[in-house]
């Protein structure tokens, strides 16, 4: 009864509308018969309408870890793309070929936020899992209950970038054990001292999910990879939904010999993407290989900007 119920929030959801979806299109150019990578592709609402660019003439790659995304991927698509479950980083490691686009989209998708088992929001109770990958071991279960207090607040403090991670550290620790979300929210703001203008269990869980997933790691180790699978004059599109994940991006683009940013500046959702809630934190960058495809000095030459 469970999997039903949980089936049907997943098909609910589905049609969310994609984050920043003219923006993405507009950076990576999809052409007919071009090779496209999405190393997120959750339930298709950015690969739709690419592949529709690309034609039956292209060839698309579609990846995600969340094996109810890929289900629905495999449902939607069928035998028009080629459809892997993993996580991207290790995925880019044995993929053969070159690829004229490659977008990652970072951030949850709506079904996994939608979806109260999953325990990936405190808006309702459910058990502390927040796995992408439900069949990877570390929950978020483990980290709360069995983390030095020591190790819990610098977590909380690097991964949620929360000023408060001491006190709330100490506060879960104290409570222990705790198995429910909602729970776990209660007792963090219960430990916050002051105001805040979000929830003051926001940051924390964003912290939990961002080690539950490995979510840096994963995107400091792909960055490499996705400019080596890219072919000379091909596009990629990135979409980060915190600071962290920006930065890591950004200072990617920047630093590589082969690769120019598109967008001078970071495309944001709150203004790219104003009819779209889920796109409020978006953001979004772009950028082009060298035609030549081999390593080159900077010179600080004029960044294009195609919006």
């Amino acid at each position: 009864m469970q999997n039903k119920k949980q089936n049907q929030n997943q098909n609910q959801s589905i049609h969310h509308e994609p984050v920043l979806l003219d923006a993405v299109v507009d950076i990576l150019s999809p052409n007919s018969g071009e090779r496209y990578l999405d190393l997120t592709a959750g339930y298709g609402g950015h690969a739709s309408v690419i592949m529709e660019r690309i034609g039956s003439e292209g060839d698309a790659t579609l990846v995600d870890r969340d094996e109810y995304a890929t289900e629905a991927l495999s449902e939607r698509f069928g035998s028009s793309a080629n459809i892997i479950k993993g996580d991207y980083a290790s995925v880019l490691s044995g993929i053969d070929g070159k690829f004229d686009m490659i977008l990652a989209d970072l951030g949850m998708s709506s079904p996994q936020l939608d979806n109260s088992n999953r325990g990936f929001s405190f808006r309702s109770s459910a058990s502390l899992d927040m796995r992408m990958d439900s069949t990877q071991d570390l929950t978020a279960d483990m980290i709360v209950n069995s983390y030095s207090e020591v190790d819990l607040a610098d977590l909380i403090y690097h991964f949620g970038e929360e000023r408060q991670s001491r006190p709330i550290a100490r506060a879960i620790v104290d409570s222990r054990p705790i198995r429910d979300t909602k729970r776990l929210a209660e007792i963090i703001k219960k430990a916050y001292r002051g105001r805040s203008r979000i929830h003051p269990a926001t940051r924390t869980f964003q912290a939990l999910r961002i080690a539950v997933n490995d979510e840096l790691g994963q995107l400091k180790s792909a960055l490499p990879r996705i400019e080596d699978k890219l072919a000379p004059a091909g596009r990629v599109a990135i979409i980060s939904f915190h600071s962290l994940e920006d930065r890591i991006v950004k200072q990617f683009f920047r630093s590589s010999a082969l690769l120019t940013p598109i967008n001078k500046k970071v495309l944001q959702g709150k203004i790219e993407d104003v009819s779209n809630p889920r796109a409020r934190s978006a953001k979004l960058r772009g950028a082009i290989k060298n035609t030549n495809g081999h390593r080159s000095t900077k010179t600080g030459g004029t960044k294009t900007n195609r919006r």
